[in-house]
C-alpha cells in the first residue's frame, strides 16, 4: 500500500504533534498557531469551539469534574436517562458577552489570514449566542453564507420555571432544543474572480455536492452522539461521526486540500477526515484533550468500516432502520436518526 503524501507536516511548525495516515494533530493554542502559519495555508475549517468561552477555562473544567459550581450545570435525570453536564449559556453577563465577541473577532481576523481565498468555515454554536458570534465573525472579515441546521432532539430545554414548577405547570422557560446551528462563512473571493476561477486556482469557493450529484443541504437530520463513540472519547461536546463526516466532506469542494479544526477537543473532525481519506490538521491547547484525541482519532475513524459486533450493535440500537438508505451511505458515514 502506498502511503499518501504528508501535506500537513509543514503546518505543524515546531509544535508537539501526532501524525495519522491522512492528518495530524498539534498541542498548541490556535491563536498563536494561526499567527505563525504562512498566509493562505488552509482550505477549510470545521470546528466546534467553546460556546461560551468560559466553560473551558481551567478553573471551570475543575468545577465540572467536581460536579458542582461554576458555569457547568448537572441537569436532573429524566426517565432513567442521565443528562450530560452543559454550560449555563444564560449565565453570560455583559462582560462575558463582550469577551466572547472580542475573542471571535480576533479569531476571525487570524482565520482570514490562514485561509485560502474562498475557504469555508463551518462553526458550531447555539441559539443563545449565534447572533453575537456571527456578528463578531463578520466584523473580523468573514462572509456570512448561511447556517447548517443539525436536527437533533435532546433532553435539554423545555423545563418548567425553576422553583415554581407546581404553580405554573403549563409553562416552559425555554423551548425544548431540537436543533443545533452551525454557522457557514467564507473568506472573500478576490475581487472580479469567479467561483470557477477560485476553484481552479485555490480548490476553494464552493461546497462539495453529494455523491449522487445533488447539492449539499443546509438541514441535516442527526442523532445524539452514540454511547459507543463517547466510550472512545469522553469529551463534553463530542459530535457524532454520522454528522461530522457530512460537513467535513462538504467543506473541501474538490476533495483536495487541508481542513483544519483549531478547537479540536477529542478529534471528531480529524477522525471524520481520516475516515474519508481527506487531509486534516487539528490543534488543542488542553494537554488532556490532546492526549485523548491521540488515542481516539484512529478508533473513531474506523467506525463504520469495522465489521465487528460492537459496531453492528451500535447501528441496531442507535439508528433507525428506515434511514439506513440515506443518500450519505456512499460516504460510509453511517445512517442518521431523524427527529
Amino acid at each position: 500500500m502506498t502511503l499518501p503524501v504528508d501535506i500537513t507536516k509543514a503546518l505543524a511548525i515546531d509544535y508537539t504533534t501526532r501524525a495519522f495516515t491522512y492528518g495530524r494533530i498539534i498541542h498548541a493554542d490556535c491563536f498563536e498557531w494561526f499567527s505563525r502559519l504562512p498566509e493562505s495555508s488552509l482550505h477549510a475549517i470545521v470546528t466546534d469551539p467553546p460556546y461560551g468561552i468560559r466553560e473551558y477555562d481551567d478553573h471551570e473544567l475543575k468545577k465540572r469534574s467536581n460536579g458542582k459550581g461554576g458555569i457547568w450545570r448537572l441537569p436532573p435525570s429524566f426517565d432513567g436517562s442521565v443528562r450530560a453536564p452543559l454550560p449555563r449559556f444564560t449565565a453570560l453577563d455583559a462582560k462575558d458577552r463582550k469577551r466572547l465577541s472580542l475573542f471571535f473577532f480576533e479569531w476571525a481576523r487570524l482565520t482570514v489570514r490562514a485561509l485560502k481565498p474562498g475557504g469555508h468555515v463551518i462553526i458550531a454554536t447555539n441559539a443563545f449566542i449565534a447572533a453575537l458570534l456571527y456578528e463578531a465573525l463578520m466584523q473580523g472579515g468573514l462572509e456570512f453564507r448561511g447556517q447548517i441546521i443539525r436536527k437533533v432532539r435532546t433532553l435539554r430545554g423545555g423545563d418548567r420555571p425553576k422553583n415554581a414548577e407546581d404553580e405554573f405547570p403549563d409553562v416552559s422557560s425555554l423551548p425544548r432544543g431540537c436543533y443545533e446551528p452551525w454557522g457557514l462563512f467564507r473568506k472573500p473571493i478576490p475581487p472580479k474572480m469567479t467561483v470557477g476561477e477560485c476553484l481552479r486556482q485555490f480548490h476553494t469557493g464552493g461546497l462539495r455536492r453529494l455523491p449522487d450529484g445533488n447539492p449539499f443541504e443546509d438541514v441535516i437530520p442527526s442523532e445524539r452522539t452514540p454511547r459507543l463513540e463517547r466510550n472512545i472519547a469522553n469529551h463534553p461536546s463530542l459530535k457524532p461521526q454520522s454528522f461530522m463526516r457530512q460537513v467535513v466532506y462538504a467543506a473541501l469542494p474538490l476533495g483536495k486540500g487541508v481542513v483544519a479544526d483549531p478547537f479540536m477537543g477529542s478529534g471528531a473532525t480529524i477522525a471524520a477526515a481520516e475516515a474519508m481519506e481527506l487531509h486534516a490538521i487539528g490543534s488543542e491547547r488542553n494537554l488532556d484533550y490532546f492526549s485523548m484525541a491521540s488515542d481516539a482519532i484512529p478508533e473513531l475513524a474506523m467506525l463504520g468500516k469495522k465489521k465487528d459486533k460492537d459496531w453492528a450493535d451500535h447501528m441496531e440500537s442507535g439508528l433507525r432502520a428506515a434511514n439506513r438508505l440515506s443518500k450519505y451511505k456512499q460516504l460510509d458515514v453511517g445512517s442518521v436518526d431523524p427527529i
